[in-house]
């Protein structure tokens, strides 16, 4: 069995380190790390929750979230400049010829969306946007986040992240945002302000994604949860040593 979720554990277990601890049962020198990972896991209400998304970047990555200054003008002028963008992104998307009014299932439509930001975002004077680089310098599509734009003149850095949501749906509880802590594989590797670009869409009709807003999200502020699980895979799961009956061949 893999235990992918050790990593996030025991990271958020440091968050976590001098806040008023709450009773757990006592555990041996001897206990392995997995006994000992489980009863603190069990404590779901009290630890796992609310954990500041900036204290998750440090601990994993080593840098810092930038929050928007509305003071500052940088700031400012790149917002305006990405929102500009924006505007004309679901203007484009929006268009009876777009290519994804083919589009079948909104789940396909997301990597449309950050090529075109791409895009628009390179044909910005002053402005850089292109995939961000994983630590062993390889692009990588999947993952958070999906963007990474320069600010040319002052070097200032914002991760940007696209996300597509059904109208209605913006109080809803389900997953939307997900951060799976890698080394290899991490992507974020710059102090940087840290964006979610949300674009709602109201339900396909007549053979047409239609776009009606957009929001601009500073994750600074943002807090997230952890839900841990054990896993495996059909390889796992198979195995002929494991298998004691099977159907006729």
């Amino acid at each position: 069995m893999r235990l992918t979720f050790l990593l996030p554990a025991f990271f958020c277990a440091s968050l976590f380190a001098q806040q008023k601890p709450v009773a757990t049962p006592a555990i041996s020198k001897s206990t392995s790390p997995v006994d000992a990972l489980i009863p603190w896991l069990l404590q779901e209400d009290h630890e796992l929750r609310e954990i500041p998304f900036s204290q998750v970047i440090l601990d994993v990555t080593g840098k810092r979230v930038l929050a928007i200054d509305p003071k500052n003008e940088t700031d400012q002028r790149i917002i305006r400049q990405i929102s500009n963008v924006l505007d004309e992104v679901m203007k484009r998307m929006n268009a009876p010829n777009s290519a994804i009014q083919e589009i079948p299932r909104i789940n396909e439509v997301s990597s449309h969306f950050e090529d075109l930001l791409r895009e628009l975002l390179n044909a910005t004077p002053g402005l850089r946007c292109d995939f961000p680089h994983t630590a062993e310098d390889r692009v990588q599509r999947s993952g958070y986040p999906d963007l990474r734009l320069v600010d040319l003149e002052t070097k200032r850095i914002f991760y940007l992240d696209p996300k597509l949501y059904a109208a209605g749906s913006r109080e809803s509880s389900f997953r939307t945002f997900y951060f799976e802590p890698k080394v290899t594989t991490n992507k974020v590797r710059y102090d940087a302000v840290h964006l979610i670009v949300g674009f709602e869409h109201e339900p396909k009709s007549e053979g047409r994604w239609k776009f009606t807003r957009w929001d601009l999200v500073d994750l600074a502020h943002f807090k997230v949860k952890l839900k841990a699980e054990f896993q495996g895979s059909n390889h796992d799961l198979y195995r002929p040593e494991a298998i004691v009956a099977t159907s006729a061949q």
